[in-house]
């Protein structure tokens, strides 16, 4: 029998290694999931780095195109922005790295499969429920998280037997992924003191963003991103160009306050280029294609399908009846929208689609039309305001009801 350790190269799933091997006497198995963000030369360094550690055996999967197709392609159709500023960086990567562990651990025949969270936040509780819904009777073993060890602890540990480890944190965590980066430090403590420029690993800052501005055209088919300036590409290219292009023009920082899934308020930096252009694209090219009625139940639908991906209840089958619903609205939502990337702005130049319900040859505003005369706009305001005219006077004591003559 083996275990199987999701792994990411960090003090907590180190220690995780040869701890697992000592207690359990069985092989460990180390995966790394790339949902973004890491490079050909870190992979290889995480797979010696595993090995050196006492891992039988590294894999590096690659699940950047199932994080898009699962999970990403509908926070574009929902335009969803968690507190309308953050665009979920890291909740949808921990759903597919707890599919891919799960089945690697199915094909390798092991017993349990384990994972270095602590027991202080959001991403234990995501892991642990996609684990046990996806890895049948697979064992779920939490070493850090069971045993409260500190950073120097955990640290000695490894330095004990011969490994180098250090207990000093980094100034700012930083997690990586294709949907975003995310940035943890001493400011997001508290809710009063911006991110010091340094603290941004990718993105210029705004004030030293080129002058010029860049223009960028997004085609969209059925909602999802399908070509750039021209060019077609796969949504994960797509996403990781806008992702660089974006950063160059200091696009996409931010800073989110929100509940977290144990019920305290948390604090979180991130630069997202790649989402907030995408989103601000699309959701342009839906107000010419969409009623008013879909636009508001999207609104309200999308709104709670980040919350609940958020709060590790991907699985829960409410999701998928939204997902159809997204599926639905996103027929006639194809064109192209022009953006402006400009000093950490993203502003919509125009948008295009062969489904417009912007129609200029049936009437323009305010002026003349085609479709009524001046009588059924009469009538129509008439019988529009009839509700509120019931109500003011029901509020004002009138005793009498309306006539004919009055409505």
């Amino acid at each position: 029998m083996s275990i199987v350790l999701a792994f990411s190269g960090g003090l907590d799933t180190s220690f995780c290694v040869p701890y697992l091997a000592e207690t359990y006497g069985e092989p460990v198995y180390t995966v790394t999931v790339n949902t973004g963000g890491l490079t050909a030369e870190e992979a290889a360094a995480l797979e010696a780095k595993a090995l050196e550690l006492g891992a039988a055996k590294h894999l590096t999967l690659d699940a950047r195109r199932d994080l898009y197709d699962d999970l990403l392609s509908y926070l574009i159709k929902g335009n969803v922005l968690r507190g309308g500023v953050y665009p979920l960086c890291v909740g949808p990567e921990r759903v597919v790295q707890a599919r891919h562990v799960a089945e690697a651990a199915r094909q390798l025949g092991a017993r349990a499969v384990a994972h270095g969270s602590t027991g202080a936040g959001n991403d234990q509780v995501r892991f642990d429920v996609a684990l046990r819904i996806l890895g049948g009777d697979l064992e779920i073993l939490t070493p850090i998280r069971d045993l409260g060890l500190s950073r120097p602890e955990t640290a000695a540990y490894l330095t004990e037997r011969g490994f180098h480890a250090s207990a000093e944190k980094a100034t700012y965590s930083i997690n990586k992924g294709l949907w975003g980066t995310t940035i943890g430090g001493r400011e997001t403590l508290t809710t009063h003191d911006p991110l010091p420029e340094a603290a941004y690993p990718d993105t210029v800052a705004p004030a030293e963003a080129p002058d010029a501005p860049l223009d960028l055209t997004i085609a969209f088919e059925k909602g999802l991103p399908v070509a750039l300036d021209g060019g077609t590409l796969d949504p994960v290219t797509l996403i990781e160009t806008l992702n660089d292009l974006g950063a160059r023009h200091g696009v996409g920082r931010g800073i989110h306050v929100g509940d977290t899934i144990l019920g305290i308020k948390g604090r979180v930096a991130f630069e997202a280029p790649a989402p907030l252009i995408l989103i601000t694209a699309h959701r342009e090219l839906e107000k010419i294609v969409l009623t008013q009625w879909q636009q508001f139940q999207k609104n309200h639908l999308a709104d709670f399908y980040g919350m609940m991906l958020h709060g590790a209840q991907y699985f829960d089958p409410v999701m998928r009846d939204i997902e159809a619903f997204l599926d639905a609205s996103q027929e006639v939502v194809t064109g192209t929208v022009r953006v402006r990337l400009h000093k950490g702005q993203v502003s919509v130049l125009g948008c295009d689609s062969p489904h417009s319900m912007f129609d200029a040859g049936v009437a323009t505003y305010g002026e003349t039309n085609q479709l009524w005369d001046a009588r059924d706009a009469r009538g129509f305001t008439r019988i529009y305001g009839l509700q509120a005219y019931l109500a003011h006077r029901a509020r004002q004591g009138a005793v009498s009801t309306p006539t004919q003559k009055d409505t």
